[in-house]
């Protein structure tokens, strides 16, 4: 996938940012977790139809790929605008989904005001589009919830500096959607997290999961996270009580999670599955680190102008 222009993959000014391993290390990183997935979770709760669709690994990939090819199109004009022709070519690289399911995604993201026509192709046949105001609301929350956590493990000032320059957005993203997505330890996560996040809304109940683990106690082989009914999850989350039985279901004969009790009493989460999933999460707070201070120092150069000045 190279939706990210050669121009814009090497900064003069190699920033200093957190790897996986710095991230995994840090004593704040289980709170900083916890306070991302509730606010993930908040959103989903304040926009349930639109949040679906980052909900599932799938669709995740898509919209990302999506928002990237407006960003370049925002911050380079010469950049291909979005078609579906577009779309299908770079998903066609990468085998992340069929041409009829990113075709249906297009189709249904344009259905809930989340993409519109650019009305810029003088071919009727070809429909041009961009993400509209409230896509971009939504992923710049997304975004910046996640510059907050960051800020949380070294009392940074990276959603300051986001506040202080929207364009930031513009240029980090298409950074961080390629880096994740040739990335197999973000698309190919252990078969703990897997089993949630290829179904739908598997992402979303997996963050509910986990915010729900006391972030200051020391791993044990299983977590008691309290009293859980089956039925917070299919009404929370508009599935069907099938899909969510058989989505717990598959995690428990994973042996990852489970009640106490046949189907009631406390419910447990296991130390791998809470392992792998905050290893998943490091993956894209990492990824999403390099990326925005990459924008930032590349925001931050001058340009030929004020060096000729």
């Amino acid at each position: 996938m190279s939706f990210i222009s050669t121009a814009m993959r090497s900064a003069t000014n190699a920033p200093t940012v957190l790897t996986v391993e710095a991230i995994l290390e840090n004593r704040f990183y289980a709170h900083a977790l916890k306070d991302a997935a509730l606010k993930l979770i908040a959103m989903h709760d304040a926009a349930p139809r639109i949040v679906r669709y980052t909900a599932d690994m799938k669709r995740w990939l898509l919209t990302q790929s999506i928002l990237a090819f407006h960003f370049q199109r925002v911050t380079s004009p010469s950049h291909p605008g979005l078609t579906a022709a577009k779309l299908n070519a770079l998903i066609a690289e990468s085998k992340v989904a069929s041409k009829n399911t990113a075709f249906a995604h297009l189709a249904e993201m344009r259905n809930y005001g989340l993409l519109v026509d650019t009305h810029e192709s003088g071919d009727r046949r070809v429909r041009q589009l961009r993400i509209s105001e409230t896509a971009e609301t939504l992923i710049r929350e997304w975004f910046n919830e996640h510059l907050k956590s960051l800020d949380m493990l070294d009392r940074g000032t990276r959603f300051a500096r986001s506040s202080a320059d929207r364009r930031l957005l513009w240029y980090a993203q298409p950074r961080m959607s390629q880096s994740l997505f040739h990335d197999p330890n973000w698309t190919s996560p252990p078969q703990t997290v897997d089993a949630f996040v290829r179904t739908a809304s598997g992402s979303n109940i997996l963050h509910d999961l986990m915010s729900r683990v006391p972030p200051a106690k020391e791993l044990e082989p299983r977590m008691s996270i309290g009293p859980l009914r089956i039925a917070e999850f299919f009404k929370r989350y508009a599935i069907s009580r099938t899909h969510a039985r058989r989505l717990f279901d598959r995690a428990h004969l994973l042996e990852t999670c489970g009640w106490d009790l046949c189907n009631s009493g406390d419910f447990w989460l296991g130390a791998e599955l809470i392992r792998d999933y905050r290893h998943w999460q490091a993956v894209k707070f990492a990824a999403i680190d390099e990326a925005f201070e990459w924008a930032y120092c590349h925001l931050s150069e001058p340009t030929d102008e004020q060096q000729q000045d």
